[in-house]
C-alpha cells in the first residue's frame, strides 16, 4: 500500500504561480510512475503531467510551457510548479501513483484557485 497526500494549493492572481507538492509513503519502493491531475466542479478528472522514476515528465497541452513537473526519488516525492497561472486552471488537483504492479493510488486532492 502507498499514502498519498497533496500540499500547496491555494488562491493566486492570474500569471502568479503556485509549487504542488505531493508524497509517498508506506510501500514506495514498487513506485513506477507519478502524477497530477485535476479536476474542474462538473468536469472530467484530466491529466496534467506525468513522471517517471528515470525523471522524464510529459504534459498536456494545456500546461506546456507554464508548469514543471519534477520528482525526488529519494524522499518519494513530486512537485507541480506551476507558473503563468490562469483562471481556467482552477481545479482541485490530485496526485496519483503508479505502481510497478499496476496498483494505483490517489491523494484526497487540493484546491487551486486562479482569480482573474
Amino acid at each position: 500500500q502507498v499514502h498519498v497526500v497533496e500540499s500547496g494549493g491555494g488562491l493566486v492572481q492570474a500569471g502568479g504561480s503556485l509549487n504542488l507538492s505531493c508524497a509517498a509513503s508506506g510501500s514506495t519502493s514498487s513506485i513506477n510512475v507519478m502524477g497530477w491531475y485535476r479536476q474542474a466542479p462538473g468536469k472530467q478528472r484530466d491529466l496534467v503531467a506525468g513522471i517517471g522514476s528515470g525523471g522524464i515528465g510529459s504534459y498536456a497541452d494545456s500546461v506546456k510551457g507554464r508548469f514543471i513537473i519534477s520528482r525526488d526519488n529519494a524522499k518519494n516525492t513530486v512537485t507541480l510548479q506551476m507558473n503563468s497561472l490562469k483562471p481556467e486552471d482552477t481545479s482541485v488537483y490530485y496526485c496519483r501513483v503508479w505502481s510497478y504492479s499496476g496498483a494505483e493510488y490517489w491523494g484526497q486532492g487540493t484546491q487551486v484557485t486562479v482569480s482573474s
